[in-house]
């Protein structure tokens, strides 16, 4: 990255558009494609040029053996007069061979195919060394240098000469490359071609996911992909996409639902208060009239202040704004100073009280009896008279439970999960007062969470149980 006169910022490739996934694999497909032919050929093309080079080397080596040879069979001078007419008619009908042969003081003996060397060889004023090779027109040659000792009583040497057309062997070996070369091309661009295909066929699940989530609002969350005929890569990813669809599904049912009731939750209160204010208003009335009107009216502030209280308790708790003191608490005490509070109403509706047991746990006191509150009260109003509500405290593995647990109507099973859930009601009815707004179990569950713990909830056989899971203070 460089900065420019005005310090501006130049990013390289950022006008350009990045390539598609499809294209990137296209292009690896391809890629890979061509470092494994250019492999492969450069192999095939190296085995064939050493094959070739061994078998020159044999066919000179060949050529040098019959020299030898006949060489060998010239033991006087007179033989010697012999010798060109003899590598004559050995080399019959062998054109791409080439023979000089001399004496020590540079007298051609013999000579075929001449025009084959090097102006510089035939003179002797440049070696020929051994598999060199060279260029006559269009043609190539390699060639072999050898001395030979006559067998003459006096020794005299003869130097050989051979130089061998390899142009063959070179326009074959080109032919080889041409083809090799078109080969991977044609090879490189079906292997994109197929990459393409198959990345395109492959990335599909992607493609539906793209367009259902364009078609998705908040009024059409049904849209699903259907995660059967996905690659097992991107059926994890259709699946959660799913799920996440299902999620936001919920999400947004809960809070449509969680307007409207907050709507008829406010509408009641306010509509008592502006019933009872016109009819204070619609005539003069005494002192003491206008004090029981402000009193009713109160009653009604108090219980929307109580409300608004709640849920910003609980939008707090969604954010975890919540405050959490480390103070140790003692459950019993807070479930005894409860059960004192509630003796009242709990003998007015003919309903027993019972605590068993202790426990330490850290955390805030006055959040703790609020949640232990809200399930002692829902256990009061729902419990027939003569039941017991009792309140179960007790620790293991690290953890404390509180149970509050009531006799009464069961809840239905699909119903308990729904339970602490905003202005969830079971019986669906909305004439609550205070708690019975629905939020109480709702604020429990924050309380609890806030805690590190969890609340759960059954209810079988005529008994209802909510519990509390908390972490435990050590003793």
């Amino acid at each position: 990255m460089t900065r420019g006169r005005f310090g501006s910022r130049f990013i390289p490739g950022k006008g350009s558009p990045p390539l598609s996934l499809t294209a990137r694999l296209a292009a690896l497909f391809a890629l890979l494609a061509v470092i494994l032919l250019m492999g492969l050929g450069i192999l095939m093309e190296r085995a064939v040029d050493l094959h070739f080079d061994e078998l020159d080397a044999h066919d000179l080596s060949a050529k040098m053996a019959v020299i030898g040879h006949l060489i060998d069979r010239t033991p006087d001078p007179a033989a010697l007069d012999t010798l060109p007419q003899r590598l004559h008619d050995a080399l019959a009908g062998q054109d791409h061979i080439a023979v000089l042969l001399r004496d020590a003081d540079g007298v051609v003996i013999f000579g075929a195919q001449l025009e084959s060397f090097e102006p510089a060889q035939l003179t002797g004023s440049a070696p020929l060394l051994a598999e060199q090779g060279w260029i006559r027109g269009d043609r190539h040659f390699i060639g072999r240098e050898q001395t030979f000792a006559l067998p003459f009583p006096e020794p005299e040497s003869l130097q050989a000469l051979v130089a061998l057309d390899v142009s063959h062997h070179v326009h074959f070996l080109d032919q080889v490359r041409l083809h090799l070369w078109l080969g991977v091309a044609l090879a490189a661009a079906f292997a994109a071609l197929l990459g393409w295909v198959a990345a395109r066929q492959g990335l599909a699940p992607l493609k539906r996911i793209t367009s259902t989530a364009r078609r998705l609002s908040a009024e059409q969350l049904g849209e699903r992909i259907d995660a059967q005929d996905a690659p097992t890569e991107l059926r994890d990813l259709a699946e959660a996409f799913n799920g996440m669809l299902d999620r936001l599904e919920a999400s947004f049912q809960r809070l449509s639902e969680f307007s409207a009731d907050i709507a008829h939750e406010l509408r009641t209160p306010v509509s008592n208060l502006m019933t009872e204010t016109q009819v204070a208003l619609s005539r003069s009335r005494s002192a003491d009239e206008y004090r029981e009107t402000l009193h009713s009216n109160l009653e009604e502030f108090d219980r929307l202040a109580r409300m608004i209280s709640d849920m910003l308790f609980l939008a707090k708790a969604d954010n975890g704004l919540l405050a959490r003191p480390e103070e140790s608490v003692r459950l019993e005490s807070e479930a005894e100073a409860l059960v004192e509070f509630y003796e009242a109403l709990a003998e007015e509706k003919g309903v027993r009280l019972q605590i068993n047991g202790a426990a330490t746990v850290p955390g805030d006191r006055l959040m703790l009896r609020r949640a232990l509150s809200n399930l002692l009260s829902n256990a009061i109003r729902h419990t027939p008279p003569g039941g017991m509500v009792e309140i179960r405290i007790a620790t293991a593995n690290g953890q404390a439970t509180l149970a509050v647990r009531n006799p009464g109507m069961p809840i239905p099973p699909d119903r308990l999960p729904l339970l602490f859930e905003r202005f969830h009601r079971v019986d669906g009815s909305r004439s609550g007062q205070g708690e019975g707004a629905g939020l109480g179990l709702a604020l429990t569950r924050s309380i609890v969470e806030a805690h590190g713990g969890r609340i759960d909830a059954e209810s079988s056989e005529g008994l209802t149980t909510f519990t509390l899971h908390l972490p435990q203070i050590p003793v």
